[in-house]
């Protein structure tokens, strides 16, 4: 925390962004996605890699707020299928969204088809359950969870505060009450090499579908934190090369087991080689959007091995 800049100042009566991005379904359509980042009090776990405490608040929300954000951003946006709240931390955490404001909430969301939260595993439960019996018939919930990674090491210097056995459990508690499950993972988190960052991406593909998940996003691990640049400094981070967010991605199409997807928000920052990064990150364009293998990218410089900033 000592490392960390200036919060930005947010109105608590106003989501910090909103949007509408496609997404492919289930049935491999494109779905319009209303995706909505409310504005609350910052998650209490605090883990390694986040840098979202930048959009939060110090205290909770007045009664009230969190409606509003979600009926001014509806107010502004064009009509959606899918409903998103993110909040930077957990929808289920009381002191972030009050569970006073689940009945109204739900009442916003009657136009959709699924709305989707995220949620650490530590605090699924009856207030999930409470949620999900307030949205109205053909609404289906999903919650989105942070698995991060299965590599044992990496994940408890994350300071996920949080084992595989209760991920586990917690995509169990999910699925007995019918809420869906998305997962999110990272490539390469601290600590491991490139290749090393693929390898465990793919464990994590693996494991996060043996717990039910229909969908997997695969985030590759940004700085921007404070703490991440520290250890970047000491040769202990480095962010994954986008042929290893390629990999990845692949791999996970190819299991067929659901939706994966490769988080492309500030992709360009992982582009090392100039002479195929942009058809690079068009391929990884292509692939989320049609859940199927592109070409591979045939790169003189990458075949011949670029300079991999890999730990040691």
């Amino acid at each position: 925390m000592e490392r960390r800049g200036a919060r930005n100042v947010l109105d608590p009566w106003r989501p910090y962004a909103f949007l509408v991005e496609a997404e492919t379904g289930p049935d491999g359509e494109a779905v319009d996605v209303a995706t909505l980042f409310l504005t609350n009090r910052e998650c209490p776990y605090r883990c390694l890699m986040c840098d979202l405490w930048q959009n939060t608040l110090e205290t909770t929300v007045p009664e009230g707020a969190i409606a509003a954000q979600i009926r001014y951003a509806l107010e502004r946006l064009p009509p959606a299928r899918c409903l998103k709240l993110y909040n930077a931390g957990s929808f289920f955490d009381r002191r972030a969204i009050p569970p006073a404001e689940y009945p109204e909430i739900a009442r916003l969301a009657v136009p959709f088809d699924r709305v989707i939260v995220e949620c650490h595993p530590a605090l699924v439960g009856e207030r999930c359950r409470e949620f999900r019996r307030l949205l109205p018939d053909g609404c289906r919930l999903e919650v989105a969870m942070g698995l991060e990674t299965v590599h044992p090491e990496a994940l408890e210097r994350l300071n996920k505060r949080m084992t595989l056995e209760q991920f586990r459990r917690a995509a169990r508690w999910l699925a007995g009450e019918g809420i869906d499950l998305r997962v999110f993972i990272l490539v390469r988190p601290p600590g491991l090499s490139d290749a090393e960052g693929v390898e465990w991406a793919k464990r994590s593909l693996d494991f996060a579908f043996e717990c039910g998940a229909s969908v997997c996003s695969l985030i590759p691990t940004r700085a921007g934190n404070g703490a991440l640049e520290a250890l970047a400094a000491h040769g202990l981070f480095a962010p994954p090369s986008l042929p290893s967010l390629e990999a990845s991605l692949e791999y996970g199409l190819r299991l067929r087991a659901g939706r994966v997807f490769a988080d492309l928000w500030g992709v360009r920052r992982f582009s090392r080689c100039t002479a195929c990064s942009e058809a690079r990150m068009t391929r990884l364009e292509t692939m989320n959007r049609t859940q199927s293998l592109s070409p591979a990218i045939q790169c003189a410089e990458c075949d011949a091995g670029l300079p991999d900033p890999s730990l040691g």
